[in-house]
């Protein structure tokens, strides 16, 4: 008998991994996901199923709109939830997240770019790929994957001048 892959709920909430350069502007905006085209680049056969919750900078995410991403985790009937969300305030949504006991049965990782996908030489693709691997792998819990690297929610910093992310001593 073959063994599936688990269905693998993708939620998306902005972030410097969905921005694009707005050439009339010179700003960066959301004008939509970049992550059906990420997951096509990649050609992976996963069962991934996308929801957009929200496309905004993750300093600009709400307490509120935590809570709208936490239900979404809770609604999900996937076991396996990847989020693509903004580094910035990355760890503060996990920490939500990981102190929810109705989730403790899921495996969640959030995952976010420092470059968005759209100017090339980005970290997007490398970090979702990283995450998609992660979600199907860990333990039930709240993670972040960025650099390569699998962090526990509440052992992970950001290190904003070097722009990792690291376990502090």
């Amino acid at each position: 008998m073959k063994h599936s892959p688990p269905l693998i709920q993708l939620l998306v909430t902005g972030g410097t991994l969905d921005k694009q350069y707005q050439e009339t502007s010179g700003e960066l905006v959301f004008p939509e996901t970049h992550l059906p085209r990420m997951l096509q680049e990649a050609n992976t056969t996963l069962a991934i199923e996308t929801v957009v919750l929200m496309q905004k900078d993750s300093l600009e995410i709400t307490p509120e709109e935590r809570g709208v991403i936490r239900k979404a985790c809770c609604d999900s009937v996937s076991n396996h939830i990847v989020i693509t969300h903004g580094t910035d305030t990355m760890v503060e949504t996990a920490l939500v997240l990981a102190q929810d006991t109705a989730l403790q049965h899921k495996t969640i990782v959030l995952t976010g770019a420092m470059r968005p996908f759209m100017l090339g030489q980005s970290d997007a693709s490398f970090n979702l790929g990283t995450a998609l691997m992660a979600v199907q792998l860990a333990q039930p819990g709240v993670y972040i994957a960025m650099n390569g690297q699998l962090f526990l929610a509440a052992q992970v910093q950001k290190n904003r001048q070097l722009g990792l992310f690291f376990k502090p001593e």
